[in-house]
């Protein structure tokens, strides 16, 4: 079993093994999170276009129906009740509003849904508690070692850097 640099795992790993180890994960973080925002302005976007295209549909519906429609109804109720051919026609325009208005409140779920999808914003805050995080996390002191232990070169190191 390795560490993900390539070290054995009960291996001491250098400062910059721990540096490059800890660079790689914040980096696969941050790209992780861009990749969550975009899966979920994806979505949103979808919903959006469901429902403008709902709305659109709706229009379209109401706009190129009516004539034929309101004909073939309104001579259709004349026919079964012999009512009066302009109550006939009126019966008939209120049948093609009512379709039109339920298409629109479909549609009008579909807009508050997209609306209230709130994707990019959830990995904003989560990017920024991140950070935060980051922020406050101080390095842990590490225990001296005893000066018997200490091997000539860090010593000689030590006392050059002084």
């Amino acid at each position: 079993m390795s560490a993900p640099d390539g070290s054995p795992v009960g291996a001491e790993r250098s400062i910059g093994q721990l540096f490059a180890s800890a660079t790689e994960n914040m980096s696969a973080l941050v790209h992780d999170e861009i990749a969550l925002a975009k899966a979920q302005l994806k979505r949103d976007a979808q919903r959006g276009a469901t429902s403008g295209g709902l709305f659109t549909l709706a229009g379209l519906v109401l706009l190129f129906s009516l004539p034929m429609l309101s004909f073939a109804l309104a001579y259709g109720i004349h026919t079964w009740s012999d009512w009066n051919l302009a109550v006939c026609f009126l019966l008939s325009f209120a049948a093609n509003v009512l379709v039109a208005l339920v298409l629109a409140l479909i549609g009008t779920v579909f807009a508050k849904k997209a609306k209230k999808g709130r994707g990019p914003q959830k990995v904003a805050a989560s990017m920024k508690d991140t950070a935060v995080v980051l922020q406050k996390a101080k390095p842990h002191p590490r225990p001296e070692l005893p000066k018997e232990r200490v091997p000539e070169a860090i010593e000689a190191v030590t006392r050059s850097s002084s």
